[in-house]
């Protein structure tokens, strides 16, 4: 998969923007402020529909402009496919495939990224909820229905929530919502288990390459592993839970209060690992993320790295970049060129960026 074009009106500081990636890397240069974070973060949109530094997507759309345009040119699997995405701040959405209006689903299957940001140096010591949108980010995009399952989820929880809010509670209404949360939260912490399985895997063996000898190792919060002995696991604790639930008047168990615990030599990693092993963990996740994509879609994603090279010594820059497979198209952001050797500077293609403003 490779990005070919890459246009922008009105996206955040980003008023008229268009950009062709020639080559497999592109290097995009300026100083802080200056909007080479946007164009990273428009490329993530076209592949989540969701901003990784915002919820709200009228914060998108440039200040007084009535909306904000993304459009591309894609080649995947040797087709070339266009997307078109317009937002407006009255909060209506337009999405087209190849010129034609499609479904957030359909156009969310076109594009896959791995973003590795500086924000994400902050996975570990993070709160659960940043771990939790970093592992359900993962798994959607090589198990597409997972977005549905964790919509319902989030939809009987809401309903649940409000019940639970109200002065006299419908105990058999609570009993059926609770039903229904585990079914869907069974599912979902199924699918969770299983891809930390994965990635557990492959991450452990680029953290003791970098490392030269650390053990990493992750646990998740439910201890159960199938469906049906996590659907069991679920009913337990929701029935311990119940008093609490009443008093609390919010859902308390659940896929949407797990965590992930991160270990390195058995340690918990948020907890006793230094700055240097905390960033090697998420720098073996974030690559083992590109070979899980490759592996169940056989597309390479596209490679955002915004930034994290200033935050990696000199040992971690050149494993992260001599790892890279040729076949991964790499978008990379920088204050300035000086963190590259000129062997990898040979065939990049670099753009500046000033104010918003694009030129090669």
């Amino acid at each position: 998969m490779r990005i070919k074009r890459l246009g922008l009106k009105n996206y955040r500081n980003c008023e008229n923007v268009e950009m062709d990636f020639l080559t497999r890397k592109t290097l995009i240069i300026g100083k802080n402020a200056q909007g080479k974070t946007n164009i990273l973060e428009s490329i993530y949109f076209l592949s989540d529909l969701k901003s990784p530094r915002t919820s709200a997507l009228t914060d998108l759309i440039q200040f007084n402009k009535p909306q904000f345009e993304i459009s591309a040119e894609v080649n995947k699997n040797n087709t070339d496919i266009e997307l078109d995405y317009l937002y407006t701040a009255e909060k209506k959405r337009e999405l087209k495939v190849n010129k034609v209006k499609t479904t957030p689903k359909n156009f969310k299957l076109v594009v896959t990224t791995v973003l590795f940001s500086t924000k994400d140096m902050l996975l570990l010591r993070g709160t659960p909820e940043d771990r939790r949108n970093w592992l359900d980010r993962a798994i959607s995009q090589i198990y597409p229905a997972y977005d549905e399952r964790l919509s319902k989820y989030d939809k009987i929880r809401i309903q649940k929530n409000n019940l639970l809010k109200q002065e006299v509670i419908d105990e058999a209404l609570y009993d059926i919502y609770n039903e229904q949360l585990i079914i869907t939260g069974a599912n979902i912490i199924y699918l969770r288990k299983k891809y930390l399985k994965e990635i557990e895997k492959i991450a452990a063996e680029k953290h003791k390459t970098i490392s030269e000898a650390e053990i990493f190792s992750l646990k998740y919060t439910c201890p159960k592993d199938e469906v049906e002995d996590i659907s069991e696991y679920l009913k337990q604790q929701l029935a311990e839970h119940r008093t609490i639930e009443f008093a609390r008047h919010q859902s308390c168990v659940g896929p949407h209060r797990d965590d992930i615990e991160f270990k390195i030599n058995g340690a918990d990693a948020t907890k006793f690992a230094s700055q240097g092993q905390q960033r090697t963990l998420v720098l073996s996740l974030k690559l083992s993320e590109l070979e899980i994509i490759k592996d169940k879609t056989g597309c390479y994603p596209i490679l955002l790295l915004d930034d994290v090279l200033a935050e990696l010594d000199d040992k971690r820059q050149n494993y992260l970049l001599k790892s890279i497979d040729e076949n991964t198209q790499t978008i990379i952001t920088s204050v300035d060129t000086l963190l590259f050797e000129q062997e990898f500077l040979k065939d990049v293609t670099i753009y500046n960026i000033d104010n918003g403003k694009i030129r090669s």
